[in-house]
């Protein structure tokens, strides 16, 4: 099992690839393929974060959980810098390319959300604080009703936001529950059993390949109309947010691992909320394409960026 975790992790990069291009190729090429992804995000999606959060909690050592807790700061630091720097990065980026219209609106869109919980497992893989990582998606989404609405507003003059309380118990559902509950499971009842640690991280590992390869195919169609200087300003806010949370992390002295955890979480913006805004928010479904497109664009260079990691060491 142990071999399972490392072919996993080692080469997720590949796996993420593999899965992904699967997705997208039957997402474009099958006319019945948007129903099946579209059951498969009603059935499974929400059970897969759930299980991978849980996993998550699961694998949290007790003694870096009690640091991070006492340095708050850190985590209200970190939070600040990604509701700070990512809204201001999109808006000049969506400026400098001369971006318009719906394209315009959906790159200041994936500015303005949240970090993705994506982020939690990756730093996992990248050997990062993988507690600290959880604190700042965790206090982003809590923050999200009050800061997404306020960046809409500010650079869009769009006041609409996400429903708070449907945040709050998406939240709770998805991160805060099962986090806790696996966390709490291994202090009861597995804390030295680390064939099962190996198998959460497989768990891990796999839910979240499920969860970007059904997101891929739910958007299949809106992928086709990518163009290539949309993808260039998708990767130019990807690379400045990560140096951003990397370069931020040592102005306070944050070590090697948490400043892992804050370069994933502040690059990996939650764009699988950008993607569900655009359509519930704004008239044009073309406000979409950029979330939908920076959905797998941050999880392939996240993916990338742990696998650098992971292998450093």
């Amino acid at each position: 099992m142990q071999l399972v975790r490392d072919t996993l992790e080692r080469y997720l990069i590949l796996w993420l690839c593999a899965t992904a291009s699967l997705a997208l190729i039957w997402g474009q090429n099958d006319s019945q393929a948007a129903s099946y992804f579209s059951f498969w995000k009603s059935w499974t999606l929400t059970p897969s974060i759930m299980l991978a959060m849980f996993c998550i909690g699961f694998l949290l050592p007790k003694d870096e959980l009690v640091q991070v807790l006492k340095n708050w700061q850190a985590v209200l630091f970190g939070t600040c810098t990604q509701y700070l720097t990512m809204p201001l990065l999109a808006f000049v980026i969506a400026n400098l390319f001369r971006f318009e219209g719906s394209i315009y609106t959906g790159i200041i869109l994936v500015g303005t959300v949240p970090g993705a919980m994506a982020s939690n497992i990756l730093t996992l893989t990248a050997r990062g604080n993988v507690s600290y990582s959880i604190c700042l998606t965790t206090l982003a989404t809590l923050l999200s009703p009050l800061l997404v609405p306020l960046g809409l507003l500010l650079f869009l003059g769009v006041s609409k936001g996400p429903d708070p309380v449907a945040v709050f118990l998406n939240l709770l559902q998805n991160v805060a529950v099962p986090v806790i509950v696996g966390f709490a499971i291994k202090m009861l009842f597995a804390r030295n059993r680390p064939s099962l640690l190996t198998l959460a991280a497989i768990l891990a590992n796999l839910a979240i390949l499920w969860i970007i390869a059904v997101a891929i195919g739910l958007n299949a169609t809106r992928l086709e109309n990518v163009t290539p200087i949309l993808l260039a300003g998708l990767v130019t806010l990807n690379i400045l947010g990560y140096a951003a949370g990397w370069f931020s992390g040592g102005l306070i002295n944050l070590d090697e691992m948490k400043r892992k955890a804050l370069t994933l979480e502040i690059g990996m913006q939650n764009a699988g909320v950008g993607t569900i805004l655009a359509l519930q928010v704004f008239d044009d479904p073309a406000t979409a394409i950029p979330p939908a497109v920076y959905t797998f664009g941050c999880m392939f260079t996240g993916t990338l960026l742990a696998s650098y990691w992971f292998w450093k060491k």
